[in-house]
């Protein structure tokens, strides 16, 4: 009963006072829950005269395994957010996946149809339909792809077509000083993350074999870089140019560009939810690994997530430690460190050098997010997931909630 008052004062609230309702008024609900995590997700939509009124309502389970609605998602943005490409895809059992995906169009407005059957679930599709859409847009597009803008990677070629939403990363032969490993451990971490719980901070990938790029749209500071840093991954064929393999991602605004183009609100909204996302992937079990500012970028919803995998690795492999106080002042001079690193030692006091180099930043962060340099926080959130326990994130504000809203 609880619940259902909650709904009928978010309905009053989602209606303005005055709104009449026409003929064809109906409510729509898909007849298959949406999972992921621990929610299962009614998603439906209003339909009163012409106007479209997409919704969601996350269902949870208490502790003795009562279920209850947590809450009733309206607003346009959230519901983007919940379907983002950043987060795990949905379990449906969907038995014409066409009609939910014409479905699902018109609760998300605008969003890619290849984007839609992959949160449901349904990649392979997914990656077909992206890939027709690709050479559709190169047929009625004339710019070229060229060397992505921004830091160069060190593990990494990327390049883009200025037209179109999307970067191509291909490993490179030989990854430059300082970073090791080969190609299959960049795979490895690649699949790593397309299996994990990316909880709205992990960008989604679309990984490709043997594709073929009109050999006449490639720069030529492209194809020099490509020949020179990744011969191995090209190959070139009447005409086209072969990438033998490749990852697709959003492209995104690298968040070191976007801090230094932001007004004071936006940027001080940033530097927050880039320690947030920190946060929240180490509560997922994720140590990003390089947290440089150039590795995260900001999403149109305004979302601090991470994008560089060749560092990734779960936390609980992770040894985190306290720089140990040197034994003599000469040791303090030295150039190198005067304790022992071994494998999977992380020192947290060291992360002060990533994460901002301009002072008002740092301040701005430090305020809210000093305990990231703190080996504490990291050996505490460790042994909480070491004891099989990992942080709630929900794909929605707490402020929405049933029991912040009501009470």
């Amino acid at each position: 009963k609880y619940d259902i008052r909650c709904l009928m004062m978010s309905v009053v609230d989602y209606f303005p006072n005055k709104y009449q309702q026409k003929p064809n008024y109906q409510i729509q609900v898909l007849s298959s829950l949406f999972f992921r995590n621990k929610a299962a997700y009614i998603i439906g939509r209003a339909y009163n005269g012409t106007d479209i009124l997409p919704f969601a309502i996350p269902i949870l389970q208490t502790e003795v395994g009562e279920l209850f609605v947590d809450t009733v998602i309206t607003e346009a943005s959230l519901l983007f957010t919940l379907f983002s490409f950043s987060r795990a895809y949905f379990m449906v059992d969907i038995d014409v996946p066409s009609a939910y995906v014409e479905f699902l169009k018109t609760v998300l407005p605008g969003k890619p149809e290849h984007e839609i059957y992959n949160m449901i679930g349904l990649q392979k599709a997914g990656k077909t339909i992206f890939y027709r859409e690709l050479h559709h847009h190169l047929r009625y597009s004339t710019d070229n792809f060229i060397i992505a803008p921004g830091i160069r990677g060190m593990v990494m070629l990327v390049f883009t077509l200025p037209s179109y939403p999307y970067v191509f990363k291909v490993i490179r032969d030989k990854f430059e000083a300082p970073k090791t490993g080969d190609r299959q451990m960049v795979k490895g971490k690649y699949t790593l993350v397309k299996q994990h719980d990316r909880v709205g901070r992990l960008a989604d990938t679309l990984e490709y074999s043997q594709v073929s790029f009109p050999l006449d749209r490639i720069s030529a500071d492209l194809l020099k870089a490509l020949k020179k840093y990744a011969s191995s991954a090209v190959d070139i064929d009447n005409h086209q140019l072969i990438v033998k393999h490749v990852y697709i991602e959003r492209r995104m605004v690298p968040l070191n560009e976007y801090l230094s183009n932001a007004g004071v609100a936006d940027r001080n909204f940033a530097i927050d939810d880039y320690g947030q996302a920190i946060r929240e992937l180490a509560g997922a079990n994720i140590f990003p690994g390089d947290m440089m500012l150039k590795n995260f970028g900001v999403t149109r919803q305004r979302r601090v997530v991470f994008y560089d995998y060749d560092e990734i690795q779960y936390m609980t492999d992770c040894k985190f430690r306290k720089i140990p106080p040197p034994s003599s002042w000469e040791d303090g001079m030295q150039a190198e460190p005067h304790y022992s690193i071994e494998e999977n030692d992380v020192f947290p006091e060291q992360f002060r050098q990533f994460f901002f180099s301009e002072e008002g930043h740092r301040l701005e962060f430090f305020s809210k997010h000093g305990d990231l340099i703190d080996p504490k926080f990291w050996i505490d959130k460790r042994d909480q997931l070491s004891r099989g326990i990992q942080d709630e994130v929900l794909p929605y504000p707490k402020t929405i909630r049933f029991m912040h809203r009501f009470q």
